[in-house]
């Protein structure tokens, strides 16, 4: 479809340089896209090898919790002098102007038994660090799974622009350059054939 602009050579100059920037903004999100798909497959495997970590320390730390129990009787009450987990840091990283998060747990917070040693055993120190393993490879991961969400999210739209870069208004521009072009070349004919009669005439 061709842009509806009179054909002047300042008109065909102008979409020319229009046109020079569409394709360059193409080339650039085409890169931006690679890249950040790329970054999104590495993730995405990380992710992957995050579960089946937090799939095989959750065993664990049940089996563990399983035999504490039976040698402790329930151990509720123990687990509940446990404090809650307050030490979430969130920072963020840009990966192609995409703002991804990077969750950590404070690494000066102690790791303490907070239960009397004297009426618990090894099984429930054996559950209570392989829990607190899971706590940290659940965080790596909701940082690694909210990073995968918003590169998927990017990724659609840098697609989207350059969709529309692409197939809607570069070839639009080469259309505009193609009709002013020929429509400066034909009036360039004209103007010589019109000179040539003239030429002809004064001869005559």
């Amino acid at each position: 479809m061709v842009q509806q602009v009179f054909p002047t050579k300042s008109n065909l100059m102008a979409t020319k340089r229009s046109l020079a920037l569409a394709e360059q903004g193409y080339e650039l999100m085409d890169r931006k896209r690679n890249i950040l798909v790329r970054e999104m497959m590495r993730l995405i495997d990380r992710a992957a090898s995050i579960q089946d970590k937090i799939s095989a320390s959750y065993a664990e730390a049940y089996d563990a919790l399983q035999r504490a129990n039976i040698t402790l009787g329930s151990v509720g009450e123990f687990t509940a002098s446990v404090p809650v987990e307050h030490g979430l840091n969130i920072e963020r990283r840009s990966v192609m102007g995409v703002e991804l998060p990077t969750v950590t747990l404070d690494p000066s917070a102690p790791l303490g038994l907070y239960y009397g040693l004297e009426s618990t055993n090894g099984l429930l120190d054996a559950a209570y660090l392989k829990f607190n393993e899971v706590k940290k490879l659940t965080v790596e991961l909701a940082e690694v799974e909210t990073s995968v969400i918003r590169l998927a999210e990017a990724i659609r739209k840098t697609q989207k622009r350059a969709n529309a870069l692409g197939n809607v208004q570069i070839p639009q521009m080469e259309a505009t350059v193609k009709f002013i072009d020929d429509a400066l070349s034909e009036k360039e004919r004209e103007e010589f054939s019109r000179l040539k009669v003239i030429k002809n005439q004064k001869n005559k």
